[in-house]
């Protein structure tokens, strides 16, 4: 998965979201999981990838990104649950 970008959402039990872009999410929900980049997901141990979306190019992961930063709460929790109603961890699926 490292042609095009990447829109992903983390979370935790509660769930707290982070959302995110990548080129690769492999690598970059790797990093997450393993708490090697300083910041809000290492903070809040937000270690399960909930959500994501692959796009041809970056640029338009960063749209939908945005476009998703601006959502109301429940509306990011809709999403999430459209594709993963058990709110599992799916790095398994993109590894």
């Amino acid at each position: 998965m490292t042609k095009g970008g990447c829109m992903y959402i983390m979370g935790n039990a509660r769930p707290t979201l982070y959302i995110g872009v990548a080129a690769n999410l492999v690598q970059r929900v790797y990093q997450h999981k393993h708490d090697t980049v300083q910041g809000f997901t290492k903070k809040y141990k937000l270690h399960k990838l909930l959500y994501y979306e692959q796009f041809s190019t970056i640029q338009d992961a960063i749209s939908r990104e945005k476009q998703i930063k601006n959502w109301k709460r429940e509306w990011k929790l809709n999403l999430i649950t459209s594709k993963n109603p058990q709110f599992k961890d799916l790095y398994s699926t993109i590894t």
